[in-house]
C-alpha cells in the first residue's frame, strides 16, 4: 500500500513539475515575442536560444533563425540550421534555410549547391515536396520551386502530377507558352479535367495584368484547334476562352464548328454562346446564333429556346432605345403574333408575353391590349408564385400608365404583402410610395421611402433616398409643396408618355422661379423627353446645362453618363463620349455608373 501511495505522489509531482515548465515556457515565448516586436533582438535571441535548447520544436527553431538573420549573425544562423538538418535529415526544406544563410553572408556558389541538394535527395516519397517547394517560393526562387515539382513528377513517372502548381509557376515566371503546354498535357491525358483547367485559367487571367497571357493563350489554342480540328476538348476550350475575352463573334464561329462536327450535341454550344452574348448586350451575335438554330427547323432540340431567345433579343434591342421607328415596331409586333400562333401561350412562352405587353403599352401606346396579355399570362397553368407576383407588379405599372391609379395601388399592396422582407416586396413598396408622390400625398410617400432607404437593394435604397430628399428639400416656406405638386404632375405625364403635356408642365417651374431647388431635376426630365423624341442634340444641350450649373448635385453623374451614351450611340461623337466617360470616372468615382463607364471607355479606346 505504501508503494502505491508513493507512486501516486511521485506521479502528481511530475504532473505539477510539467505544468510549471509549460507555464514558464509560455511566459518565455510571450516575452521573446514582445522583445522581437519591439526590435530588441538580442534579448529575444537569448530567450529563443533557451527555449529551442529545451524543446527542439520547429516554431522555436524558426523564430531563433529569424532573429539571428535580423541581427545579421549569419554564422550562428548557419550553424543552427546545420545542426537542425543533422537531427531531422528528412525535413528537406531546411536546406533552403541553410542556403539562405550562406547567401546572406555572400557565398553565392555555396548557397546554390545547398539549394540543389534537397532536390537531388527527392525520391518517390512525395511528403517533403510541398514544404520544399513552398520554402523555395518564400525565398523568391520560383525556378527552384518549379524544379522541385518537375523532379517529383519525373521520379514518380506521372505526367499530370502537380499540374496546377507547375502551370502556376510557369505563369508567375512569365513563360506562358510552357504554362499552356502544361494545361494541354493534362487535357490530353485527362479530358475530364476541362472544368478544372478552365477554373485555374480563369483565376490566372483575372490576377494577371500582363496582356501577353491572353494573347499567348489565344495563339496556343488556335494552334491546337488547327492541329486537331476534331478534338472536341480544344474546340470547347476555344469557345470558353473567347467568351472570357468577350469576343462573342469568334466564340460563335467556334461553337458552330463544334455543332457541325458533333451533331449529337444538338447545338448546345451555339445556344450557350447566344445566351451569354445576349446577357452582355451583344445583340447582333446573339440573334445570329439563335437564327442559326432556328434555321435547323422545328425538329431541332434547341428550336423552341432559339425562337424565344431571338424574340427576347429583338425586344431588348428596342427596349434600350428611347425612340423607335414605326416600321421596326410593326415588324416586331408581327414576329410576336407569329410566335404565339406557332408556340402557343404557355409556361414556356410567358417571358414572351411579358415583353410583348411592354411593347404594346410603352411603345405602341396600346395599354388595354397590353393589360389583356398580362391577364392571359396570369391564367397560365402551373405558373410559379414568384412569377405571378412579378407579372402583377408589371400589370400595376401598366395600370398606372393607363391612368388607373387606385387599381395600380391595390396590386402594389398585394405584391408587397405577399413578399415581405424580399426584393420584390421592396420594389412594390417603392412603386406604391411613388404613386402616393404622384397623388401629392408627400408625407405618406416620404414615410414609406425613409423605410426603404435601409433596403438591402442598393438601387432601391438609392432611388428611395433621392425621392425622399426631393420631397423634404422642396417644402415651401408656408409648409406647402406648390412647385413639387407641379413637378409630380409633370413626372406622371412623362411616365404615361404624354410627352408634350409633360414638357409644358415642367416648363411652368423655371417660369415661376429662377432659383428653385427643382431646376436641376427639371433639366433632367426635359432631357429625357427629348431623348424619347429622338431629339438628341437638344437633349445633349439640356444635360450639359445640368452638369455646368449643378456639378455637385445628385443628378450630375447621371447626366454625365447620359451625355456619354448620347454622344457614343446617337451623335457619333466618339471623342466627346470618351471625354464624358473619363469625366465620370475622375469626378464621380463613387457613382453607380462607374463600372459601366469604365467598360465603355476601355472598349472605345481599344477601337
Amino acid at each position: 500500500m505504501r508503494k502505491v501511495i508513493a507512486l501516486i505522489v511521485c506521479g502528481l509531482a511530475l504532473v505539477l513539475q510539467s505544468q510549471v515548465l509549460c507555464a514558464q515556457q509560455s511566459d518565455d515565448e510571450q516575452l521573446a515575442a514582445q522583445y522581437y516586436a519591439a526590435g530588441e533582438l538580442q534579448q529575444a535571441a537569448e530567450i529563443y536560444e533557451g527555449l529551442y535548447q529545451r524543446t527542439n520544436n520547429k516554431y522555436h527553431y524558426q523564430m531563433l533563425l529569424r532573429t539571428y538573420m535580423a541581427l545579421e549573425q549569419y554564422r550562428d544562423a548557419e550553424h543552427l540550421t546545420e545542426r537542425r538538418i543533422a537531427k531531422f535529415p528528412k525535413e528537406l526544406y531546411l536546406y533552403v534555410d541553410l542556403g539562405n544563410t550562406q547567401l546572406a553572408r555572400g557565398d553565392k556558389k555555396k548557397a546554390e549547391r545547398t539549394y540543389q541538394k534537397p532536390i537531388s535527395l527527392l525520391k518517390t516519397d512525395l511528403r517533403p515536396v510541398p514544404d520544399l517547394a513552398m520554402a523555395f517560393e518564400q525565398a523568391g526562387r520560383l525556378d527552384l520551386a518549379l524544379q522541385t515539382y518537375l523532379t517529383a513528377r519525373s521520379n514518380t513517372r506521372s505526367k499530370t502530377l502537380y499540374f496546377n502548381e507547375i502551370a502556376a509557376l510557369h505563369g508567375r515566371l512569365g513563360d506562358y507558352d510552357k504554362m499552356m503546354l502544361e494545361y494541354f498535357n493534362l487535357l490530353d491525358n485527362s479530358p475530364g479535367s476541362l472544368s478544372s483547367v478552365q477554373l485555374s485559367l480563369q483565376r490566372t487571367l483575372s490576377e494577371t495584368s500582363d496582356s501577353r497571357l491572353a494573347e499567348g493563350l489565344r495563339r496556343a489554342l488556335i494552334s491546337r484547334v488547327q492541329a486537331e480540328p476534331n478534338n472536341r476538348t480544344y474546340l470547347e476550350m476555344m469557345i470558353w476562352f473567347s467568351l472570357q475575352q468577350k469576343d462573342f463573334r469568334f466564340a460563335l464561329t467556334q461553337a458552330q464548328a463544334v455543332d457541325a462536327r458533333f451533331p449529337d450535341l444538338g447545338g448546345e454550344q451555339v445556344l450557350r454562346v447566344a445566351r451569354i452574348a445576349q446577357a452582355n448586350a451583344d445583340y447582333d451575335v446573339a440573334l445570329d446564333a439563335y437564327n442559326s438554330l432556328i434555321a435547323k427547323g422545328q425538329e431541332s432540340t434547341q428550336y423552341f429556346e432559339a425562337r424565344v431567345g431571338a424574340l427576347e433579343v429583338q425586344f431588348l434591342r428596342i427596349n434600350n432605345n428611347y425612340a423607335i421607328a414605326k416600321t421596326d415596331l410593326d415588324n416586331l409586333n408581327t414576329l410576336y403574333i407569329n410566335a404565339f400562333d406557332e408556340l402557343g401561350k404557355n409556361i414556356r412562352t410567358v417571358p414572351l408575353m411579358r415583353n410583348y405587353s411592354k411593347l404594346m403599352a410603352y411603345y405602341a401606346n396600346q395599354p388595354q391590349p397590353a393589360a389583356d396579355i398580362l391577364y392571359d399570362a396570369l391564367e397560365v397553368p402551373r405558373l410559379p408564385d414568384r412569377t405571378r407576383d412579378e407579372i402583377k407588379l408589371e400589370l400595376a405599372d401598366l395600370l398606372l400608365f393607363a391612368g388607373e391609379v387606385w387599381d395600380a395601388s391595390l396590386l402594389y399592396m398585394q405584391v408587397e404583402k405577399a413578399n415581405k422582407n424580399d426584393l420584390l416586396g421592396a420594389q412594390a413598396k417603392f412603386k406604391n410610395a411613388k404613386l402616393s408622390y404622384y397623388n401629392h400625398d408627400f408625407g405618406w410617400a416620404k414615410s414609406q421611402l425613409d423605410v426603404l432607404r435601409a433596403s438591402t437593394s442598393k438601387l432601391i435604397a438609392n432611388d428611395a433616398m433621392e425621392l425622399s430628399l426631393q420631397i423634404s428639400d422642396n417644402m415651401e416656406d408656408d409648409s406647402t409643396y406648390g412647385m413639387l405638386e407641379i413637378f409630380a404632375d409633370a413626372d406622371l405625364l412623362l411616365y404615361r408618355n404624354l410627352l408634350d403635356s409633360a414638357w409644358t408642365t415642367f416648363d411652368l417651374i423655371p417660369k415661376r422661379s429662377l432659383s428653385h431647388p427643382l431646376l436641376d431635376d427639371v433639366l433632367m426630365k426635359k432631357a429625357v423627353i427629348r431623348m424619347k423624341q429622338a431629339r438628341y442634340v437638344e437633349a445633349d444641350s439640356l444635360l450639359s446645362q445640368l452638369v455646368d450649373f449643378y456639378p455637385d448635385g445628385l443628378l450630375a453623374d447621371d447626366a454625365v453618363m447620359r451625355l456619354a451614351e448620347i454622344n457614343e450611340l446617337h451623335l457619333n461623337n466618339i471623342e466627346q463620349a470618351l471625354y464624358y466617360y473619363e469625366k465620370l470616372l475622375i469626378d464621380y468615382p463613387s457613382s453607380l455608373y462607374t463600372d459601366q463607364a469604365r467598360k465603355r471607355y476601355n472598349k472605345l479606346k481599344a477601337r
